[in-house]
Formats: C-alpha cells, sequence, structure tokens
C-alpha cells in the first residue's frame, strides 16, 4: 500500500524544518562550533529559511498543504471542514520533529560534552521562556501564532493574489513570516509557534542520551503546545469572520 504523498511530506518537511531550525539553534548555543555566539538574529534568520526549505520539500513530495504545524491544520480544519487532516497531518507532524531532532543530537555529537549549561543543550531541541510566567508566555504563543495563520493566509488570499501565488513563491512568503514574528514576537519564549515543533524534539530530550543534559521541563511543555493551537483557533475564526 502506498503512503499518502501529503502523509509523507507533512513528516518529511518538519524533519527538515526541526534540523535545520534546531540546528541553527545548536549552531549558535554550543561550545566550540563556528559560529558560537552568533547571537538572536542568526537564529531568526534560520528559523525563517528551515520553514521555507521544509514547506517546500514537502510541496515537492505532493503535499500541497504542507502544514508542518498541528495549529495550522487545526486551523485548517476549522476553515475547510477536513476533519480527517487532525488524526493524519498531526501524528506525521509529531513524528516528523521527533526525527529532526534525532538528526540534531548525531549531527553535534561531539558538542555535546564541551557544553556545560544544561540548559544551552536543551535549547537545542525546546523552547524556554525568558521570564517564566505562564499566562505572559501562553498569551505570546497565542499571539504569534494568530500572527502566523493570519497572515500566511492572507499572503495566498485571492485578493492579493487573484491567479493563486506563483510556483515556488508560497515557501518563501511563508519563511519571510516566520522570520517577522522571530524577530517581533519570539524573544519572550523562544516562538514555538507549533506545538509538533516543541513536542517533538523534547520527546527526543528526554530519551536521548545527552551528556549532562539536565530535565526536560515538562511543567512548560503546555504552553508550546495550546498556546500555538488556541492561537490556530482564533485565526481561524477571524479569517472566516472577515472573508480573508
Amino acid at each position: 500500500m502506498q503512503l499518502d504523498p501529503a502523509i509523507l511530506g507533512e513528516f518529511v518537511g518538519t524533519m527538515i524544518l526541526i534540523l535545520l531550525g534546531n540546528g541553527v539553534v545548536g549552531s549558535v548555543l554550543l561550545a566550540k562550533t563556528k559560529a558560537e555566539g552568533a547571537g538572536w538574529l542568526t537564529i531568526t534568520v534560520g528559523w525563517g529559511l528551515a520553514v521555507f526549505s521544509g514547506v517546500a520539500v514537502s510541496n515537492s513530495m505532493g503535499d500541497k498543504d504542507a502544514h508542518l504545524n498541528p495549529a495550522f491544520t487545526l486551523a485548517s480544519v476549522l476553515m475547510t471542514g477536513h476533519a480527517e487532516r487532525l488524526y493524519t497531518y498531526i501524528p506525521a507532524q509529531i513524528a516528523g520533529a521527533f526525527a529532526g531532532a534525532v538528526l540534531i543530537w548525531l549531527f553535534f555529537l561531539p558538542h555535546w560534552a564541551p557544553t556545560s549549561n544544561p540548559a544551552l543543550k536543551f535549547s537545542c531541541f525546546s523552547t524556554t521562556p525568558a521570564i517564566r510566567s505562564y499566562g505572559a508566555n501562553f498569551l505570546s504563543e497565542l499571539i504569534g501564532t494568530f500572527v502566523l495563520v493570519l497572515v500566511a493566509v492572507a499572503l495566498v488570499s485571492r485578493r492579493i493574489a487573484p491567479g493563486g501565488v506563483a510556483p515556488g513563491l508560497g515557501p518563501l512568503l511563508i519563511g519571510g513570516v516566520v522570520w517577522s514574528i522571530g524577530l517581533s514576537l519570539g524573544a519572550t519564549t523562544g516562538y514555538a509557534i507549533n506545538p509538533a515543533r516543541d513536542l517533538g524534539p523534547r520527546l527526543a530530550h528526554s530519551l536521548l542520551p545527552i551528556p549532562g543534559k539536565g530535565a526536560s521541563d515538562w511543567a512548560y511543555s503546555w504552553i508550546p503546545i495550546f498556546g500555538p493551537l488556541c492561537g490556530g483557533a482564533i485565526a481561524a475564526a477571524f479569517i472566516r469572520f472577515a472573508g480573508i
């Protein structure tokens, strides 16, 4: 039986997203890399390009949706009614994120031990807030994801692109949106804005034999899951209301 290309695309696209996105975090934070200390701008650019790359790969495999994000999938279901995406796309996204995180572990294998700070190692997998305040952190993730879904849908709306978006331009536009969110709204929580992006790597961090890795901070894990889901749902309601 042939696997649905949309499901495979969600898996592989999300894996590439995490490999490149968390890869830039590892390059900036881990000890003895050539990019150590390159800073927040490098991370936000890297994540924007990671999203562009993941969406492009997913599209090329026959996945026209290329959500790579359960919050976007939920918003899509609320806007279109295709409920089957909840139990096909989302597991593929989480599994792809987990696989991408395993590749991160392998790629930076010589750099875990020289990095003494467990928090820096954890940041190469999942998000942590700059100031831990669950209400404010939840709101940050909600607003960031609301912007992601709203702007992504607006960019491909018939009013902006009556004849449809030019081939290959869609992934670049979405990558630009994520770069903007990272620069403007990402510094409070590390802008998960994607439950799979945080949950899959958090699971990997908890299971992998990383030297001196510390805890996986499961007490915070519900924020980057439910904050983005709520943001996506609110964005879907607004999009339908506004007729975007």
